[in-house]
């Protein structure tokens, strides 16, 4: 499953993605100071006290309860559950050069001016294995010692160890370990151990309280809380899973730990923050509990994980999207490319659609649609209703594996030249060598752009396959589709490998 936003010409000012786990830990953790500033004032003798000023209180509409807010008690979570949330130590190595010189790829543009330049150790000679250091969090599914932390913390150790709430230690096997979900099972062999209950994290509320217990920094059993900021967050990154947003402080070292609700069920593990130092900034992610739940049945079950596969690219619909397909709202997920032989185009989806429910559930923003399949396993079959020729069309469909590779796109003729002189485009066929090298089947190549196409982001050479979801061949086909436009059209234009929807108002 694909999710592509639409290329702008901007480049805006983006915060780093930091995976906030197991980074290497240099050198001893540094004394921590408190200055308590909670001295209490001298009392003046009572007689010379000033009486205090009487306070009003707002008048309450007759037969109006009064507003109450009561802040939940963690004590109960920390003291129970906590006993559940173990400290990870991995060990994995790197190689360097044995004369104390890093070790630099030969291919590297610098490679030869280090090696020229810069002393022997640059000139290659024995490796020799550097130890790397990490550290993260998990906690306690089964009694029989199964645990659940992130894929990445784990990730290239040669050796885990697990340090439990009791400050007994045991070597951890890594069952099965899922980059795409950032998702890892571990086990330890022991018996009766404490368990944290594992929640609905569909049941999650945006401003719910949660809890974080983890290891930051190395510091074990470490409680933080905050509440829920959002749900199903789509991040930019090589996973579609439908994060829960929170204001929780995680820092590096709280990577795998749980995330509970007030009743101290785990909703989510702990997993990404949004930083521009590196540290905790407000905005942390956690993997809903749902999705690391499938994950973990599957690899206890077969030491791997499969994952379900629509087949389709798609994009968040704007107002100009929802003016050119005559939706009342822009919302849904647009989509702009189909793969071949997928169960998408068995199910009958074409570029253009707009998904606007999956199993009865609404698709708002075009993160919703990878988030609700990211729960999904391949042979599911699931309803969508989506808008197609200005009505709401119910396909099914019966999601494949998402290893498997797609199918070679046909290739056709084309036509025609001319101009659209109220998009500002020039366009051209596809010669018979550019159909070769691009497997595009139909289509026009865009040989200029100007007025409202330039300015919506076309670009000359981008070739445009569609008009408001209506393939085109020629240019005829292009007026007719524009001339039934009111507001705005929606060019579907493929550029390099991807394929993008644009719209461009009509000058």
């Amino acid at each position: 499953m694909q999710n592509e936003g639409a290329v702008t010409a901007i480049t805006a000012k983006r915060l780093t993605l930091a995976l906030c786990a197991a980074g290497v830990i240099g050198g001893a953790v540094g004394a921590i100071t408190v200055n308590h500033n909670n001295a209490v004032a001298q009392g003046a003798p009572a007689a010379l006290a000033p009486a205090p000023a009487p306070v009003t209180a707002p008048p309450v509409a007759a037969g109006a309860p009064a507003a109450t807010v009561t802040l939940p008690d963690f004590t109960r979570i920390a003291a129970q559950n906590g006993k559940a949330v173990v400290n990870i130590r991995v060990v994995g190595s790197t190689k360097t050069s044995a004369r104390g010189g890093p070790q630099m790829d030969p291919n590297d543009p610098f490679y030869e001016f280090f090696r020229r330049f810069q002393g022997p150790q640059y000139r290659g000679g024995p490796q020799r294995d550097q130890p790397v250091y990490g550290a993260g969090s998990g906690f306690i599914v089964s009694p029989d010692g199964v645990i659940l932390t992130n894929a990445h913390v784990v990730q290239g150790a040669d050796e885990v160890t697990v340090k439990l709430a009791d400050r007994r230690e045991f070597r951890a096997k890594v069952l099965g370990s899922d980059p795409k979900t950032d998702v890892a099972v571990l086990k330890i062999d022991a018996k009766n151990l404490p368990v944290a209950p594992l929640g609905n994290s569909r049941n999650l509320q945006v401003g719910e309280w949660v809890l974080a217990i983890g290891s930051p920094f190395g510091l074990e059993s470490t409680v933080t809380a905050g509440v829920v900021s959002a749900t199903g967050r789509n991040l930019p990154s090589d996973t579609n899973v439908p994060f829960i947003q929170t204001d929780v402080a995680i820092n590096p070292g709280n990577s795998g730990g749980p995330l509970f609700n007030t009743r101290g069920e785990v909703v989510g593990i702990n997993s990404q923050i949004y930083s521009q130092t590196g540290g905790y900034m407000g905005m942390s992610f956690a993997i809903p509990m749902d999705v690391a739940v499938r994950i973990k049945d599957q690899i206890v079950a077969t030491g791997k994980v499969q994952h379900a596969k629509l087949g389709v690219a798609i994009q968040d619909v704007n107002q100009g999207f929802a003016d050119s397909f005559n939706l009342a709202s822009p919302e849904g997920a647009l989509v702009a490319n189909v793969e071949r032989g997928s169960a998408a185009e068995r199910a009958g989806l074409k570029a253009g659609d707009v998904v606007r429910s999956l199993n009865g559930n609404q698709i708002i923003g075009s993160g919703d649609l990878p988030g609700m399949l990211a729960v999904s396993k391949p042979g599911d079959k699931v309803v969508l209703d989506v808008w197609r020729d200005g009505k709401i069309v119910r396909l099914n469909a019966t999601l494949a594996n998402a290893s498997d590779k797609a199918e070679p796109a046909e290739r056709e003729q084309l036509a025609d030249l001319d101009k659209g002189a109220k998009l500002g485009l020039a366009l051209r066929p596809l010669e018979p060598i550019e159909q070769r090298q691009s497997g595009i089947s139909s289509g026009l190549v865009i040989e200029d752009a100007g007025g409202p196409a330039i300015a919506a982001g076309v670009l000359p050479g981008d070739v445009l396959l569609s008009v408001n979801g209506k393939p085109v061949s020629s240019v005829a086909q292009v007026r007719e589709m524009v001339s039934k436009s009111a507001k705005s059209v929606a060019l579907l234009i493929q550029r390099g490998n991807d394929r993008i929807f644009i719209p461009v108002r009509i000058g």
